[in-house]
């Protein structure tokens, strides 16, 4: 859906929009705008943006998936590393979508989950309290409930949720450790990807430390500071190191339908509930691991 501002407005766009989109409340649409669903003049904008005459304004995707789709409860195996009352521990495998979209709302993580639980109440995410990307596998925590889904959503933004991911990367390092301080954003030519911008951007911080070399890669041990969509890929990418497999990012493995080799395999954080430190491991999958055996040091 394409909006030509034919007037002098001077408004905020998601003012200007609410009152074109009827069918949509000023929230929704402030939605859209965070989620990179609203153009201007081809570009990504933010909330604050104040329309001008002669803007064309792009609107894409209006009805998501929550609009038009009832989530679907699947009988998908999931491999449960912890369980309680109020939280679960999964291991993700690659190639699981976490929740439902356009083109794909089934066989996803969330669609597993309400198989066989009754979790937290959270639109077209139920329990989904962080993601990992389809092709990164690993460890993921699930909320059971509103109380602990708000709990580990915000010990999640205040950093007490550690986070920590092996990935084989391009090239070898000359130091041990190294930490990437740079801001992404969404990419203004190809909104499936992004990049290291100063430009309606958020703060990202990666720490990376070399586990091992070899011959043309290392692996490398990443903890994240902050949570951005993609962020390890492009942080890698960025400082020309790209995540092997990474197929937006980086380069396909030949002859593999593997994805980057990318594994959450450690999180550490206190039970929202009791204050108990919970930590678990969980190694890479058998792809992964071969891929390792077949390096030359």
């Amino acid at each position: 859906m394409k909006i030509e501002v034919i007037e002098n407005e001077n408004s905020r766009i998601d003012k200007y929009l609410s009152t074109k989109l009827l069918e949509f409340s000023r929230n929704k649409i402030q939605k859209l705008i965070e989620e990179g669903n609203v153009l201007v003049n081809d570009k990504v904008i933010t909330n604050s943006y104040k329309v001008s005459v002669g803007d064309v304004i792009s609107v894409i995707d209006t009805k998501s998936v929550e609009d038009n789709k009832e989530l679907i409860p699947c009988n998908i195996p999931l491999d449960i590393v912890y369980e309680d009352d109020d939280l679960l521990v999964i291991n993700k495998k690659s190639g699981m979508v976490t929740h439902p979209a356009p083109g794909n709302y089934e066989n996803t993580l969330v669609n597993a989950l309400i198989g066989k639980y009754n979790l937290s109440n959270n639109d077209i995410r139920p329990g989904i309290v962080h993601r990992l990307d389809k092709d990164t596998s690993g460890l993921m925590l699930v909320a059971k409930n509103d109380y602990i889904h708000e709990k580990l959503a915000k010990m999640i933004q205040e950093k007490v949720v550690e986070r920590y991911y092996l990935a084989l990367v391009e090239g070898t390092f000359n130091h041990e450790t190294g930490t990437i301080d740079a801001p992404i954003g969404r990419d203004n030519y190809n909104r499936e990807k992004q990049v290291v911008t100063s430009i309606n951007s958020k703060k990202a911080i990666t720490h990376f430390k070399v586990l091992k070399r070899y011959k043309n890669y290392t692996l490398i041990e990443c903890k994240l500071e902050t949570g951005r969509t993609h962020q390890i890929r492009v942080h890698m990418a960025y400082i020309n190191h790209p995540v092997v497999g990474d197929p937006l990012y980086g380069k396909k493995i030949k002859d593999s339908d593997f994805g980057q080799l990318l594994h959450s395999y450690k999180i550490k954080f206190p039970h929202p509930r009791t204050g108990k430190i919970l930590e678990f491991e969980k190694e890479p999958p058998e792809e992964f691991e071969n891929i390792l055996h077949s390096l030359v040091d």
